[in-house]
């Protein structure tokens, strides 16, 4: 069974259909994407999956618990990235983690929680006083504080420098090998094609079409399409990367 399943979901505001009769499942243990433009729908689909937002119409399951009678359930195993206005800024990370362990009623050491995200060195600064990237590992680390079975991020690398973003990337495959399922938005595509295992493209609020990233690339170049400029062995982003460092604190 999925841990996802997702059947002709609709979603109206107004006149205005977000998301128009989508249907798709999630593995257990992948990391399944969301892509599209502004306004395609990823982020609705989303709340809606994570029991933020209502649906109009279609069914959804979590964990193989209906998002409608058993919202409350879904709501234990799954894990959502928060954004800065979530966080206490007067806390240090340390005190953070504690404060969410409580929220969530589980025992978890914080040093152990912020090692993982690589900011144990971090854990007497303030949210405010983390660079981009250090804050993006902090959301996550307390994403993961209940040890959730699924995490959501959306957009998760939006404005991170290459450096940031590489980390980030590494974190979300670490969080995969150890059996997590992860689903998130993004409008880079290159990092859909790095870390995920599945991709749905979204238009208008539909899905245009919902395969492997390897597999969709392989169809478009068997139909005839040729880029317009060669590929090479390596991207710019991996030039900056090379000469400036693979870690950056």
């Amino acid at each position: 069974m999925p841990v996802i399943s997702v059947r002709n979901l609709k979603k109206q505001y107004g006149a205005f259909t977000a998301v128009n009769g989508i249907s798709f499942d999630v593995e257990a243990g992948t990391v399944f994407g969301l892509l599209g433009s502004n306004g395609a729908g990823k982020t609705t689909t989303l709340e809606i999956i994570e029991t933020l937002k209502q649906k109009d119409g279609g069914t959804i399951t979590v964990g193989g618990y209906d998002i409608d009678r058993h919202p409350q359930e879904i709501r234990k195993m799954i894990g959502v990235q928060l954004q800065a206005s979530g966080y206490f800024p007067h806390l240090n990370l340390k005190e953070l983690l504690e404060l969410f362990a409580g929220l969530y009623n589980v025992d978890v050491k914080p040093m152990e929680i912020l090692e993982a995200v690589q900011l144990t060195d971090k854990a007497r600064s303030k949210y405010k006083e983390l660079s981009g990237g250090q804050k993006q590992r902090f959301s996550i680390a307390t994403t993961i504080i209940h040890r959730p079975q699924i995490i959501f991020l959306d957009e998760p690398t939006t404005g991170l420098d290459p450096q940031a973003r590489r980390q980030l990337w590494e974190q979300i495959r670490s969080m995969k090998a150890g059996g997590t399922t992860v689903v998130l938005t993004t409008h880079y595509l290159d990092e859909a094609e790095y870390l995920c295992d599945t991709v749905a493209i979204m238009d208008k609020g539909r899905i245009l079409t919902m395969d492997s990233p390897d597999h969709l690339i392989q169809q478009l170049v068997d139909s005839g399409f040729r880029p317009v400029q060669s590929r090479k062995g390596a991207s710019l982003e991996d030039v900056f990367i090379q000469l400036t460092g693979k870690e950056i604190l």
